[in-house]
């Protein structure tokens, strides 16, 4: 009887709005890089890599050779899920980690830890990507949650599954002044945000869940200017076309990705005969489609200092916190470790940080 009560509650507020949710304000992005998340997640201007199909892809037109990246993976995880699940003995430390890759085993650890949000993404993007084309497929997994107190809804969480095969195109003109791309992906998406008992264990269906799929294009442009530090002017659209997720099943389909608007500036001095540094400014949803959050949430600063096309350092500025990053670069592997910071309150500017650690490795040929 106590199972079933707390999968009723579970259901009638499943269908409400809570505190936590999936950040689509703060990111866009159907899969995000560590290295622009290093960078603040400052980098439509800079994208020159597979990540473009999703930041920006006419940054397709800036990609210095063609690569087939099979373990193209990203694991991210915040401090809380860190501490939640490291605390106590060795022991009880591997048996919490395992626990919290469901939603009912984080449940049980974060009820010894009140307050503290666990957050946790990984993507795999096998792809194929060169100058003007890129074709792959997404793979992304979301979760966050959080125990805030001892009533029958206390336990708040959040879970997201995105997957599909994508493809990109790219165009140049005027010896490269003006790039344009537009990629589409075939996402099929699986979500559910709700609220349960945190002292009773959670079973949840997987009719429970929000499913639907549609087809979702981002466009791109960027103007770089032929002069002293590269200038460059950017922009990206998220669902150019404005779709809707079809083909729900009993639970319904997923919220629309709201067609925003992200511009972006940046410069590019040459620092010597094998260095550079890029510097960038971008500025999130200028559509206003997320009118709860803050604008000075939206305002994302980035640098990036290039040693040789192979050791990069990055710094950058993103929802008010900093964030920084160290990667490698080859033809055949690319690594990249990243630290960031979100807000997690819903509308204020510094409201709570949420430190977050990001691990990439990419390898193929």
């Amino acid at each position: 009887m106590k199972k079933f009560s707390a999968f009723i509650l579970f259901f009638i507020f499943s269908q409400s709005l809570f505190a936590i949710d999936f950040e689509d304000a703060v990111f866009p992005e159907l899969a995000t890089s560590s290295r622009a998340l290093a960078m603040g997640n400052a980098f439509i201007s800079k994208v020159d890599d597979s990540s473009a199909v999703f930041y920006n892809p006419a940054g397709l037109g800036t990609v210095r050779y063609p690569h087939f990246h099979i373990s193209n993976f990203q694991l991210e995880v915040n401090k809380g899920l860190l501490s939640s699940g490291s605390g106590g003995a060795i022991g009880d430390a591997m048996k919490n980690t395992t626990k919290m890759f469901s939603l009912d085993g984080t449940r049980e650890v974060l009820n010894k830890n009140v307050g503290t949000i666990a957050h946790s993404r990984f993507h795999m993007l096998p792809n194929f990507t060169s100058r003007y084309f890129s074709f792959g497929y997404l793979l992304a997994k979301r979760t966050r949650a959080v125990v805030v107190d001892d009533t029958t809804t206390g336990y708040e969480f959040a879970d997201r599954f995105d997957h599909g095969p994508y493809a990109a195109l790219n165009i140049s003109l005027f010896g490269g002044v003006f790039k344009a791309g537009i990629s589409a992906i075939y996402l099929n998406r699986k979500e559910l945000i709700g609220t349960a008992d945190p002292a009773a264990t959670l079973s949840v269906s997987d009719s429970s869940y929000k499913k639907g799929n549609a087809f979702i294009a981002t466009a791109g442009g960027k103007i770089t200017l032929p002069i002293v530090f590269l200038p460059t002017f950017s922009a990206t659209l998220h669902n150019a076309f404005d779709q809707e997720f079809k083909n729900g099943r009993s639970a319904g389909v997923p919220d629309q990705i709201k067609p925003s608007i992200d511009v972006g500036f940046s410069i590019t001095p040459q620092m010597g005969s094998n260095s550079r540094v890029h510097l960038e400014v971008n500025y999130k949803d200028l559509s206003k489609e997320f009118d709860n959050v803050s604008a000075s949430r939206k305002i994302l600063v980035g640098m990036e200092l290039d040693f040789s096309r192979v050791f990069f350092i990055r710094a950058g500025y993103g929802d008010g916190y900093g964030s920084f990053g160290l990667g490698v670069r080859s033809r055949k592997v690319e690594f990249d470790i990243t630290t960031y910071a979100v807000d997690s309150s819903s509308d204020k500017f510094r409201g709570e940080e949420d430190r977050r650690f990001a691990l990439s490795i990419s390898s193929g040929f």
